[in-house]
């Protein structure tokens, strides 16, 4: 078996946070730097897709710096095939932490899998960060 390499994603693929726009109208904003993602669903999608396109750059950048691992490794193999948002909790413009409750399905090889998780996340310094979750 051969392990899926990363590429470089085409910004008019749809967003594979499940949107249905476009990457660059969607998470690809964000993922760029060009905007910040304005609530923490925003952000959670956005980390999906970085997961999906494996862009550990931003995932590292999104991650709040007491809980960042100093090193993060994505398996080229893993495909990232849909997330489903389950619940938010808080979240919006005018808040300081959110949860959101999640579900992210994955190929890995022949093998199907889900991770439930529910992500915690603050905001610092105006931006959206995630903090960690509990996976059930």
């Amino acid at each position: 078996m051969t392990s899926r390499r990363p590429t470089t994603p085409n910004p008019t693929d749809p967003c594979p946070c499940g949107s249905g726009n476009a990457l660059a109208e969607c998470c690809g904003k964000y993922i760029s730097g060009e905007a910040h993602a304005p609530t923490a669903e925003t952000l959670m999608r956005s980390r999906y897709t970085a997961f999906a396109v494996m862009d550990d750059e931003y995932l590292t950048q999104t991650w709040h710096p007491d809980h960042r691992p100093t090193e993060l490794d994505l398996d080229p193999d893993q495909t990232w095939l849909r997330l489903e948002i389950l619940d938010t909790e808080r979240g919006g413009l005018f808040d300081s932490d959110c949860v959101v409750e999640f579900r992210a399905h994955y190929a890995f090889g022949r093998e199907r899998g889900t991770l439930h998780e529910r992500s915690r996340f603050a905001r610092t310094e105006g931006k959206w960060l995630y903090v960690d979750g509990d996976i059930g």
